[in-house]
């Protein structure tokens, strides 16, 4: 004999909101993307990447891509370093979520470090760079791939100088500054005053160590990193000397000081213009200054041609408490469906 069940409305009105609650939980997705308010961004998609395993791009390039679409108008989406539930693991070199966002991408903001994507991931990041969209690269990017084989086996960290040395402008060469013992002031070159990144940025300040860097003479050099004795910025400019790694050659620390910011216009493989900015800054903890915060907003409007504003509005939306970066520091059991709006 079949029996037949029939369940109060109210029961079943909870069992489908629960299985409804659990497939969307499910299908949340290991991206995310920020709609645009208004602003002189509309129309605009900006694809952020997030990729180191120190220097925590995974907190600062998020709150980042609220600024731009909240406060200026852009579509930002953040792609992550992620395992296989969409929990964030900055370790996980091999992995870029949602790869497809490159696909409508404008502009690129970067920070990585030792990424070793698949094949589809890589094809899709040297399209938007053939397409020539604009870079915006951050810190380790000076070393962001190590690892890629076949045709990407050209922007590896070793094979000179990888993406950073022949696109950016500079690979990894060395910590000029002592690692989290001596932060980076910010000392505008000598003719870049009127640049337009550095309009309204005021201050400009990071807790990260200056880096050794040499970039090219087709390279317009912005800022050079004062070294400083200590981690704030009112302590005074180191002052001891030190070898250069390249020809062991000696200098005062400070004398001169080394590049920390530059812009250059490369021609791709494909013919077509990127601008290009590339900072050894970018730090999660070096984006709490205001004047750092700026200098990148500032040049995502420049990559794309549009006007600098006369001061970009660069407050956080909602809280920012950056981690300490460090290997191993990450916060752990983040899901990108948490940064969500």
């Amino acid at each position: 004999m079949k029996l037949t069940v029939l369940l109060p409305r109210r029961i079943f009105g909870i069992l489908l909101a629960t299985s409804l609650a659990t497939l969307a939980g499910a299908a949340d997705p290991d991206w995310v993307t920020y709609a645009p308010k208004a602003g002189p961004g509309q129309g605009k998609h900006i694809v952020f990447l997030a990729g180191d395993e120190e220097y925590r791009s995974e907190e600062g390039l998020p709150m980042l891509a609220k600024i731009l679409s909240q406060h200026h108008g852009f579509k930002s989406t953040v792609l992550f370093s992620v395992d296989a539930d969409g929990t964030i693991n900055p370790d996980a070199g091999g992995s870029l979520s949602h790869p497809e966002a490159l696909d409508s991408a404008d502009a690129i903001v970067m920070l990585l470090r030792f990424r070793h994507w698949n094949d589809d991931a890589n094809k899709k990041f040297e399209a938007a760079v053939n397409r020539g969209v604009p870079l915006i690269a951050l810190r380790t990017s000076t070393h962001a791939f190590n690892g890629l084989k076949g045709p990407y086996e050209k922007w590896n960290f070793g094979n000179k100088g990888g993406f950073g040395k022949q696109v950016l402008g500079e690979t990894w060469i060395s910590h000029w500054g002592r690692h989290k013992v001596e932060a980076c002031l910010g000392v505008v070159e000598p003719g870049a005053e009127k640049h337009p990144l550095l309009t309204g940025t005021g201050q400009i300040f990071a807790d990260s160590d200056v880096y050794e860097a040499y970039p090219p003479a087709d390279a317009k050099i912005l800022l050079r990193g004062q070294v400083l004795k200590g981690m704030t910025a009112d302590t005074a400019p180191a002052d001891y000397k030190k070898k250069r790694a390249n020809d062991k050659l000696e200098q005062g620390v400070n004398e001169p000081m080394m590049p920390v910011a530059w812009t250059r216009e490369v021609r791709n493989e494909a013919g077509k213009v990127n601008k290009i900015f590339t900072t050894t800054m970018g730090a999660a903890t070096d984006l709490q200054s205001e004047g750092t915060r700026r200098l990148i907003v500032n040049s995502v409007f420049w990559g794309l041609g549009l006007e600098v504003p006369a001061k970009a509005d660069v407050n956080y939306i909602g809280e920012y408490k950056p981690s300490m970066y460090s290997f191993k520091g990450y916060k752990k059991g983040v899901k990108v469906s948490d940064l969500k709006l």
